[in-house]
């Protein structure tokens, strides 16, 4: 069995969620033994390719776990500051190989070894002690490369709140091809320690987001958001799938990286071409080759005729989510915003149903606003999808989780597990996302 540490994005659930999603898609057997806001451990059967990174929307980076410490040697090494539980420490540390590792990755004499540290926290009472974790491990790794010969500079924050190097640092160091970003988290009960063997590149997102030919930036999706989406659809490679409402085509372009065979509509003419456009560019920047994909101007009403009855695998879809509102709304108005859009996300699930294969998944974004009042108003959508025979998936299930000592309180798998959807606010728009998953 493996162990891995997988440091989440700011949505917690969407990115446990994508995560779990993409693990079963891919018949991967694993069991998610460790949940917090900051980070997952899950165990596999069998080794991950550090690539997936690269699938994967909502995950920040990836570490191999090492080694095991007990929370409560953290907190008598680094709250009270008890010198033989250092010892201990260190001693673990060493046994670990997490050591000779870099000693390995970093042959080059002269000159000093680079490493960093972050520090993960899923236990409330080390919240503000993460900056100083950090340093008092960099200096027990230090001693312990100073005792192989090696001197060596750690990459640590004076601030003793901060304790984690950012995805840019990583990448911007090298510390993953040299095996020498070293991650700790501190659960409820045990502490983990792994290496960094993956990490986000925000870098090639904005390039999709930014770079490609045509854009659309009011009424636009990240191309983080249209991953995740994409993994909870179970979209692997070789599978047919659909964006309804394509706009520009980014839900498209993330597929086409899974090499999925793509297909949109949209009422809009510009935005066929424009999609067209930028299916055409990912294709070169990135080298597919032999891709294939459609875009066809269309009607929601008339979906089932234009791209065939059960001829998806899944389908991905924003539509219209309400104006652009420039103040917080009431509740009334709020609701006459859903009430007027009602109308076409209905038609839309009875033709999703129409052209989907059995067992094939719709992931669809509603509408989900906060009034002035703090009232949520959002789509009726559960009895729409049930009367066109949909099954709603539920983003957790219990046999995701492992029965050991480490697995979270029993308060929040049940917070977990009772997910209908799955909630995305963007702090620039007064409308939020609502993400549904149903299976045909």
């Amino acid at each position: 069995m493996f162990t891995w540490l997988f440091i989440a994005g700011k949505n917690r659930d969407l990115s446990l969620a994508e995560l779990v999603s993409y693990l079963q898609a891919r018949q991967v057997i694993f069991e998610v033994q460790y949940v917090s806001k900051e980070f997952f451990v899950v165990q596999t059967l069998q080794v991950l390719d550090s690539n997936i990174i690269e699938d994967l929307g909502g995950i920040i980076k990836i570490g191999r776990v090492m080694g095991l410490l007990s929370s409560n040697q953290v907190r008598e090494a680094f709250v009270k500051h008890d010198k033989l539980v250092e010892g201990q420490i260190v001693e673990v540390l060493g046994r670990s190989g997490l050591i000779a590792q870099m000693v390995d990755k970093q042959q080059e004499e002269g000159g000093k070894l680079f490493f960093g540290v972050s520090v993960y926290l899923g236990a409330v009472e080390f919240k503000s002690r993460s900056g100083e974790i950090q340093r008092l491990f960099g200096s027990m790794i230090k001693a312990e490369l100073a005792g192989c010969g090696r001197k060596a500079r750690f990459m640590g924050f004076a601030d003793k709140s901060q304790g984690c190097l950012s995805h840019v640092e990583v990448l911007k160091k090298g510390l993953v091809e040299s095996g020498s970003e070293v991650l700790v988290c501190v659960g409820k009960d045990v502490c983990w320690f792994a290496t960094t063997v993956a990490v986000h590149n925000p870098f090639e997102f904005q390039k999709r987001d930014v770079y490609k030919p045509r854009q659309r930036k009011i009424f636009g999706m990240p191309p983080r958001l249209a991953k995740i989406m994409i993994n909870l659809s179970s979209c692997v490679e070789g599978k047919v799938l659909l964006d309804a409402f394509c706009g520009v085509g980014t839900v498209l372009q993330e597929a086409l990286l899974v090499r999925a065979n793509v297909v949109g509509t949209d009422i809009n003419s510009w935005c066929v071409k424009a999609s067209e456009e930028n299916l055409e560019w990912v294709t070169r920047e990135y080298q597919l080759g032999n891709v294939d994909f459609r875009v066809i101007q269309c009607d929601i009403s008339f979906l089932s005729q234009k791209v065939g009855w059960e001829s998806v695998d899944c389908i991905v879809s924003e539509p219209d989510l309400g104006p652009a509102l420039r103040q917080v709304p009431t509740t009334p108005y709020a609701q006459k915003v859903i009430d007027k859009l009602t109308p076409l996300f209905f038609g839309f699930v009875e033709e999703a149903y129409k052209v989907l294969r059995p067992g094939g998944k719709l992931v669809l974004v509603t509408p989900y606003i906060v009034s002035r009042s703090k009232q949520i108003v959002r789509m009726p959508l559960e009895e729409k999808a049930k009367s066109v025979n949909f099954t709603r998936v539920k983003p957790f299930n219990l046999e995701f989780f492992g029965k050991n000592v480490s697995q979270p309180p029993a308060a929040d798998i049940e917070a977990l597990t009772g997910l209908e959807s799955l909630i995305e606010i963007d702090s620039r728009h007064l409308i939020g996302r609502e993400i549904h998953v149903f299976c045909k």
